[in-house]
C-alpha cells in the first residue's frame, strides 16, 4: 500500500515536476508496482478528462490592474464599515434614555412577579368523592386535611371480615 509521500511523488512525476534522478526512480517503481501503475493510469485519465473542460478566462485589463481594483474595493468597504450606523442625534439621545429605563422596568416586573404572595384568605376545598376537606392558610403556610367519614365503623367491618 502506498503512503502519502509516494502518492505525492507519483503526482509530481506525472506533472513533470521531479528532477531527472528522482523521475528515473519513480519510473522504475512504476514498472515494479502494479498498484502505483494503476494509480498513474487513473491520474492520467482524470487529467485528460478535466483539461478538456477548462476554459481560459481572459481579463480586459492586465492582471495587476485587475487585482489592484479588487484591493481598492476591499479597502473602500473597510473604511465605510465604521460609518455604517449613522443615526440622527435625537434618536441617539432617546436610545440612551430608553435602554436603562427598559432594563429597570423589567427588573421591577420580575421583582413583583417573584415576590408576589397569594392572598391571605384561607381557602377550603371539599371533595365529595373522598369525604375529605382541605384547609389552606397561605399566610401561615399551613395545610389541614380533614377526613370526615366514620373510620371506626369501616375498620371494624374490615377487621371482622378478615378474621372470619
Amino acid at each position: 500500500m502506498m503512503d502519502y509521500q509516494q502518492q505525492l511523488d507519483l503526482q509530481a512525476y506525472l506533472d513533470g515536476e521531479l528532477s531527472e534522478a528522482k523521475a528515473r526512480r519513480v519510473a522504475a517503481w512504476l514498472a515494479q508496482d502494479a498498484e502505483a501503475a494503476a494509480l498513474a493510469i487513473e491520474l492520467r485519465q482524470t487529467r485528460s478528462a478535466v483539461t478538456g473542460y477548462e476554459k481560459e478566462i481572459r481579463l480586459p485589463e492586465s492582471r495587476e490592474f485587475y487585482w489592484s481594483k479588487i484591493q481598492r474595493e476591499i479597502q473602500r468597504q473597510e473604511r465605510a464599515e465604521p460609518n455604517a450606523e449613522r443615526l440622527p442625534e435625537w434618536l441617539k439621545v432617546i436610545r440612551r434614555l430608553l435602554m436603562p429605563a427598559t432594563a429597570m422596568a423589567m427588573v421591577a416586573f420580575i421583582a413583583v412577579m417573584v415576590g408576589r404572595q397569594p392572598t391571605g384568605i384561607p381557602s377550603e376545598t371539599a371533595l365529595t368523592d373522598t369525604g375529605a376537606m382541605t384547609y389552606r392558610d397561605f399566610e401561615k403556610g399551613a395545610t389541614l386535611v380533614w377526613l370526615s367519614y366514620p373510620a371506626d365503623n369501616e375498620f371494624a367491618d374490615y377487621e371482622a371480615a378478615m378474621f372470619e
